[in-house]
């Protein structure tokens, strides 16, 4: 077996000790042990070890923790992910994945906010039937989890009438196919070792993948880029067009920003680097990062561009703390200027600088449009990405008819809804039929609040979760809707985001209001994003019992309808003002006005009307002034009054 060694960033050594998961890496002789092995075995579930490889392979081993009862065995069950750029799913495999999630999940699929689509509940013993089929119909799962490179996203809009969209499809895929694992593993373990036909890659691709450049290729090893250990962590690419940011542009590893001429011929791509969401509460060292600006590359160089930054990150990155391991951490640490630098050592001429873009605006294409062809297509929305049947809602009836009945290609949207497209116009009025017969909402009939929001899946499946996200989602946006609505703000809207842990799958950390599981029934707020997610949140309360979320934000949503100014959202008001005015309006809010009173102590205790802390904070951005400070200044005033 072919080894690269491991090499440390620098804060690891001396002394460096790789991590377990390095070690089970080691020893999997290629991702095919012990999974292969423990596949044979007559048990309910996988080993720690075989948990760890199996990710590579797109599957996480879980349990449902509604059905756990003290001396029972847990009710093991997997989840499995697709791995399909820019979330294109052709009908064949659609309905292939719904045929499994009847036949061996529990009957629902999921879309995922990296495009992909989740079959929950299959036992152990289906898992082969069940990867085999989804191979067979021209899907993979391949590198859906696992510690390399993740689905490659990019824009859902198939317009033929804008080259720029479809460049951006196709380096997708084309990157995808650079940073596929080329381990025969996992054919070998599920389908027997037959290779199954599968879309040809592009020559470019396939040249860059053996051309070793500066150090890039690992030599005489069956995984060129990767090397024996894969990557630290998880790696995560997206490709997008500039001003376009349904695909959270700023969270990601890589994003590539396609960059064409006046004719729409391509000229290369802007490069973003190090972003990345996931944290660990109490653990600062840990924390989400929005990605910084890296340079430009030609279209000629951009594989080996890419190949540079993954072997900067497979070269230097944490591999002793699996908790500093994200790229994110290793740009934060250098400093952008020695990334680049390393990355330029890996490629071999320096990059070109970053192109200037326009404003990012976000779009979940939902509804009816023009394909610029004469066909059309369509967005239906997902709410929480969960496709299913239930008493007034057959969403999964609704997609499999349409698939079935018109052979329509599907994509999966960032925003957790698929689309379909190639809708012929004469087709048009029978599938919309189709979706108001099984209940599914026109987006202009959505409620704003459920239209941008998302969830993770969280309980009762993910052994992360330390509270409800997706169950639990409805009602809190229904409790939102009823406060805003009571507060004269019924046409208000922002983006809403929760999960059920601090790892961010619904990357909360860019929302206008984010909620983070931090215990049972409880969520730390998350303020300040912008509606187009260019802008990270902050951390604003530590742990809100759900209990309380009306009277917490009640203050903050009095305090945004009376302060904000024109057309400003809720997000970029609480960027604007600060937590130390949010929180100093908070403290004093009452729906009605204060007036001032006496402690038990005989001291005062003085309470702010809405009208005066308003003309207090006027005055401190007037004046270039702390709050805390005019505040101050105005409380001496009123002690110096007589009776006071």
């Amino acid at each position: 077996m072919v080894q690269t060694p491991i090499k440390s960033t620098p804060a690891a050594a001396p002394g460096f000790k790789p991590s377990k998961v390095e070690i089970i890496k080691e020893n999997s002789h290629f991702l095919r042990e012990p999974v292969a092995s423990e596949l044979l075995q007559d048990t309910t579930h996988f080993s720690e070890p075989a948990i760890q490889i199996l990710k590579f392979h797109g599957s996480y081993q879980q349990d449902n923790r509604d059905n756990r009862a003290k001396g029972q065995e847990k009710d093991y069950q997997m989840m499995l992910r697709t791995r399909n750029p820019g979330g294109y799913i052709a009908p064949e495999l659609y309905l292939t994945l719904d045929r499994l999630s009847d036949e061996y999940g529990n009957g629902t699929l999921r879309a995922t906010t990296r495009q992909g689509i989740q079959l929950h509940g299959i036992l152990k013993q289906n898992l082969k039937a069940t990867i085999g089929a989804i191979v067979r119909s021209l899907g993979s799962t391949l590198g859906a989890c696992g510690d390399l490179n993740r689905n490659v996203m990019s824009p859902p809009a198939p317009y033929k009438n804008r080259p720029e969209y479809q460049l951006a499809q196709e380096y997708a895929n084309n990157i995808a196919d650079l940073l596929r694992p080329q381990t025969e593993a996992y054919y070998e373990i599920w389908l027997d070792g037959e290779k199954f036909l599968s879309a040809e890659e592009h020559p470019d691709v396939v040249a860059a993948r053996q051309r070793n450049g500066n150090g890039t290729v690992v030599p005489n090893s069956p995984e060129p880029i990767y090397g024996t250990h894969y990557m630290p962590r998880k790696f995560k690419c997206a490709v997008t067009v500039p001003g376009d940011n349904s695909i959270d542009a700023y969270t990601h590893d890589v994003t590539l920003v396609v960059i064409t001429d006046k004719s729409g011929q391509l000229k290369g791509f802007n490069v973003l680097a190090g972003g990345g969401l996931g944290r660990t509460h109490n653990k600062e060292e840990t924390f989400a990062r929005v990605a910084d600006e890296i340079g430009y590359v030609d279209k000629a160089d951009v594989y080996d561009l890419m190949k540079a930054i993954v072997a900067t990150q497979r070269d230097y990155g944490d591999r002793q703390n699996r908790r500093h391991a994200r790229m994110k951490y290793l740009i934060n640490d250098w400093g952008v200027e020695r990334f680049r630098q390393q990355v330029e050592t890996y490629l071999g001429k320096p990059l070109k600088a970053f192109k200037k873009l326009p404003r990012w605006t976000f779009y979940d294409y939902l509804g009816w449009h023009e394909q610029g062809d004469g066909n059309l297509f369509v967005g239906v929305p997902v709410e929480n990405g969960r496709v299913l049947n239930r008493d007034g809602l057959q969403l999964k009836t609704a997609l499999k008819e349409i698939v079935e009945r018109f052979h329509l290609p599907m994509l999966v949207t960032p925003n957790q809804s698929v689309l379909f497209y190639e809708v012929k116009p004469a087709d048009k009025a029978e599938i919309q039929a189709i979706l108001t017969r099984c209940g599914v909402v026109k987006e202009t009939d959505l409620d704003p609040l459920v239209r941008y929001a998302m969830a993770c899946p969280a309980l009762p499946l993910c052994g992360l979760a330390v509270t409800e996200s997706e169950r639990i989602m409805p009602t809190v946006l229904g409790r939102l809707r009823a406060l805003l609505t009571k507060l004269g703000l019924e046409n208000e809207h922002f983006v809403v985001r929760m999960t059920g842990c601090p790892n961010g799958c619904a990357r909360p950390y860019m929302a206008e209001l984010g909620f983070v599981g931090s215990a049972p029934e409880s969520y730390q707020v998350w303020l300040g994003g912008s509606p187009h997610q260019t802008r990270l949140a902050r951390p604003y309360m530590e742990r809100l019992h759900d209990n309380d979320l009306e009277t917490t934000l009640e203050p903050l949503f009095v305090f945004f309808r009376d302060g904000r100014k024109k057309g400003e959202s809720f997000g970029d008001f609480c960027d604007r003002v600060g937590f130390e005015a949010l929180r100093q309006f908070s403290d004093t809010y009452h729906p009605d006005q204060y007036t001032p009173r006496h402690t038990k102590e005989g001291r005062h205790r003085l309470s702010v009307s809405h009208d005066l802390f308003m003309t207090l904070k006027a005055t401190a951005d007037k004046e270039g002034r702390p709050m805390a400070q005019v505040m101050a200044d105005a409380l001496g005033v009123y002690l110096q009054q007589p009776g006071s």
